[in-house]
């Protein structure tokens, strides 16, 4: 991703903020693209926050196609319900937080859980940019900050396969979750 440029963030933010599951991908794109070019962090953050603003954009228009039974089987009806109570009264802060908070933070839920009970979809796209915006603004302080213990932690072998294997896992953990979206209901 980070051979990409602008375009790596965008496209894992797409990807994290859909039903994928790679927890804190994007996070680190955009962290090491800082630590190696500080001179472009305005559009490493702009790019990450359209990117995850597509991918909710995705993830909502799903959502609202199944409906709340469809995201009650998905979620869980315990979740759901107190995801619902949550949201009817709360929605916008509810996707802040989620846009702002680090995994295992249910995004998915929530972004699919407001698409479903019909909340305007241009708010929810609009407090997910808002939100992301300044999530990535703070990993790309951190990134200037302590950009090249980063890049020397990343570039280490142990580092290496570790990130492997957590792509591994990452890939069984979405396919679960895909085949969890695809699934008709009974």
């Amino acid at each position: 991703m980070l051979h990409l440029g602008y375009f790596g963030p965008f496209l894992m933010g797409a990807l994290d903020s859909s039903f994928l599951i790679l927890p804190f991908g994007n996070d680190l794109v955009v962290l090491l693209l800082v630590a190696h070019n500080r001179h472009a962090v305005v559009w490493y953050i702009i790019a990450a926050a359209c990117g995850s603003t597509v991918g909710a954009l995705m993830l909502a228009l799903v959502a609202r196609k199944l409906g709340e039974q469809g995201i009650t089987r998905i979620a869980g009806k315990r979740r759901y319900d107190r995801l619902k109570r949550y949201v009817s009264q709360h929605a916008a802060a509810a996707i802040a937080i989620s846009g702002l908070a680090p995994p295992p933070f249910p995004f998915t839920t929530v972004i699919a859980g407001a698409a479903a009970l019909n909340y305007p979809l241009w708010r929810i796209l609009l407090v997910n940019f808002c939100a992301r915006i300044v999530r990535f603004t703070l990993l790309a302080f951190l990134g200037i900050k302590f950009g090249r213990q980063v890049v020397q932690v990343a570039g280490s072998p142990a580092f290496e396969w570790s990130m492997i294997a957590f792509i591994a896992l990452c890939v069984i953990a979405s396919a679960f979750s895909i085949t969890k979206w695809l699934k008709k209901p009974r």
